[in-house]
């Protein structure tokens, strides 16, 4: 889906639509009326506080606002931007709408979230981009919300293509098309090559993906050791073997983020909070999407040295709320070295179950007295 959460903002507030917007943030205000009638927006500039950029529109991307940042960042980039509070109920509903639209049409889904899926066309081999222009009709229909489609051989190319034309892209990428359309594309471009690999990867002289399927690959194992190596050089290649995983095959469900600098897990602890708040937030929903839940809650770490640890935490009975995954993650990080800078947090929950089984949570939800860490 296209900038997800703040296109659904954009159909309860149309008159933004083509301003820079922002969503984020756990205490930032809704929309006021005035005695005119008019709606009163916060803009960013006033925003004071540690949230993180749930999402932005494309007007606020322009401008240097992403999704993971800061929010006092965000303001300094965008000051002129207008920010909203995040509304999960809203977006889970519109996330169930649109899944259903797909699914009336081309079942074989694998659901990754509140916006993101991806579809098996292998029945529709023989006319893939028509079911997809079908797919998108059906979902500004159902939800009056645009998506973008890529249509490749595998998951990896498919993702990748479905960035090519946004927003409201539709995108057919063929074999034959790699060398064209994504080899001169910047190696940060793959999904999981994050801001700090793409720079370690320019200052061996390979800024294209193109050059990084030319990279000698005792070079890359040298450099990243020998299994992001070989990832590296079979993702360039476009390769991929992930089949499209149905609900019955789900074995975990996951938000990572790589961040823009690295953070210390001292120095930057505010910032660092802020973020983990912002994926549990995440994962939280998408486990409610999913009408899932879990037992095991688990943190991955990658250091600024690219060494990778994990942490899991498993509890007697299965959670979904962000406060509980939040407290489950800090039982994780009580576990973890934090000495080094990170370059990369993620959260995941396995051993799922069915919602109903979720316990009831009883944990507090104030973000000014969590701290990274501790």
């Amino acid at each position: 889906m296209d900038a997800f959460y703040a296109s659904v903002e954009l159909l309860r507030y149309p008159q933004l639509r083509g301003q820079p917007l922002v969503v984020g943030g756990r205490r930032v205000a809704t929309p006021a009326v005035s005695d005119d009638g008019s709606m009163q927006f916060t803009p960013l500039r006033d925003y004071r506080g540690r949230g993180v950029v749930t999402t932005a529109t494309y007007e606020a991307r322009a401008l240097g606002a992403h999704s993971g940042m800061g929010l006092m960042t965000a303001a300094r980039l965008a000051p002129d931007a207008i920010l909203l509070p995040a509304d999960f109920s809203a977006y889970r509903h519109y996330s169930a709408r649109f899944k259903m639209a797909v699914a009336s049409l081309a079942p074989q889904i694998e659901d990754r979230g509140i916006d993101e899926i991806f579809i098996d066309l292998t029945a529709h081999r023989h006319d893939p981009a028509q079911i997809a222009g079908r797919i998108k009709e059906a979902i500004r229909t159902s939800t009056g919300l645009s998506c973008s489609i890529g249509i490749a051989p595998n998951k990896l190319l498919a993702k990748m293509a479905s960035e090519l034309d946004k927003p409201d892209g539709l995108t057919l990428l063929r074999p034959t098309d790699l060398t064209e359309r994504i080899w001169p594309l910047p190696a940060g471009k793959i999904n999981g090559i994050g801001p700090k690999s793409a720079q370690r990867l320019a200052s061996l002289g390979i800024h294209s993906i193109g050059d990084l399927a030319h990279a000698e690959l005792g070079l890359l194992q040298e450099q990243f050791g020998p299994n992001y190596a070989a990832w590296l050089h079979a993702a360039a290649h476009g390769r991929d073997d992930h089949p499209v995983v149905t609900e019955a095959g789900r074995k975990s469900v996951s938000r990572e983020t790589t961040f823009e600098r690295d953070l210390h897990p001292r120095q930057d602890r505010n910032e660092l909070t802020g973020i983990l708040v912002s994926l549990c937030e995440r994962v939280a929903a998408d486990l409610q999407t999913l009408g899932l839940c879990g037992r095991t809650v688990g943190i991955k770490l990658r250091y600024d040295d690219f060494r990778t640890v994990t942490r899991d935490h498993t509890l007697q009975a299965p959670i979904g709320e962000p406060e509980a995954l939040l407290a489950a993650s800090r039982e994780c990080l009580r576990r973890a070295p934090l000495e080094r800078p990170l370059r990369l947090l993620g959260v995941r929950v396995s051993a799922l179950a069915p919602v109903a089984e979720i316990a009831e949570s009883r944990g507090s939800w104030v973000q000014g007295e969590l701290a990274f860490g501790e």
